[in-house]
C-alpha cells in the first residue's frame, strides 16, 4: 500500500490563496499559517513544520540537504559542523540576495517559504543521517548556534522574525548606498574656491 503523500506543497499555497478571507479559518483547516504584508497588500502563507513534511515535496527538499551534508562530511567535516555551515550559508545567501533584491517586500513574499522548508529539512536531514527520531518541536543540537527558533509556534515566529531580518538586510544596503553617494556627492564650484582661499592664506 502506497503511503506516500500526494498534496503539494504548491498545491496547498494556491489551495489557500483561493480559500477566501476567513483567514483563521483556511489556517485551522490547512496545517498552514500566514503573514499579511501590508507594504504589497498579499498574504503570504506559508506551512507549519509539521504540514511541510505531510506534502510530497518534503522527501525530495531532505534527500537533497542529505547529499549536501555527505559532501562536506566526506572532506573529513562533523556532521554537526557541517550542518552549522549549511545554515550559515544558506541564510547569508538569502540575506546577501535580500539587501540586492529592488523591493525587498516583493523579495521576501516569493522566498520566505522556500527558506523555512529548506532550513527544516536540514534537520531532518540531520536527524536521518544521525539515526535518530525526526524533530518533534525541540531545536536540534546543531542548531544551537543558529539565529532563529525553527520550531516556535509551530515554525511562525521563525517566518516572522527571518520576515524581518529580510525586510532590514534591505533597508541596511539602501542606507549604506545613501551614504556613500553622498561622501562622493561631487564638491561645489564655490566650495573649491572657498578651499583655494584658505590654502592662498596659509
Amino acid at each position: 500500500m502506497n503511503t506516500s503523500p500526494t498534496n503539494s506543497l504548491s498545491g496547498l499555497l494556491a489551495d489557500a490563496d483561493a480559500a477566501g478571507h476567513d483567514h483563521a479559518a483556511t489556517e485551522k483547516n490547512s496545517g498552514l499559517q500566514h503573514i499579511h504584508n501590508h507594504a504589497t497588500g498579499a498574504i503570504v502563507w506559508f506551512p507549519t513544520w509539521q504540514k511541510f513534511r505531510l506534502t510530497s515535496d518534503w522527501a525530495g527538499a531532505v534527500a537533497e540537504q542529505e547529499a549536501r551534508l555527505d559532501a562536506a562530511t566526506a572532506e573529513g567535516t562533523s556532521l554537526q559542523d557541517a550542518a552549522a555551515a549549511l545554515l550559515a550559508d544558506r541564510l547569508e545567501s538569502l540575506l546577501e540576495r535580500a539587501a540586492e533584491a529592488a523591493d525587498a517586500n516583493i523579495f521576501v513574499q516569493d522566498n520566505l517559504t522556500l527558506h523555512l522548508t529548506e532550513t527544516w529539512a536540514i534537520a531532518d536531514a540531520v536527524a536521518r543521517k544521525s539515526g535518530v527520531e525526526l524533530p518533534a518541536g525541540t531545536q536540534p543540537a546543531a542548531f544551537s548556534g543558529y539565529s532563529y527558533q525553527v520550531y516556535a509556534q509551530d515554525g511562525g515566529a521563525f517566518a516572522t522574525a527571518l520576515w524581518n531580518d529580510v525586510i532590514d538586510a534591505r533597508r541596511h544596503r539602501a542606507l549604506t548606498d545613501e551614504a556613500a553617494r553622498k561622501a562622493l556627492k561631487p564638491v561645489s564650484r564655490k566650495a573649491l574656491k572657498n578651499a583655494a582661499r584658505k590654502a592662498a592664506r596659509r
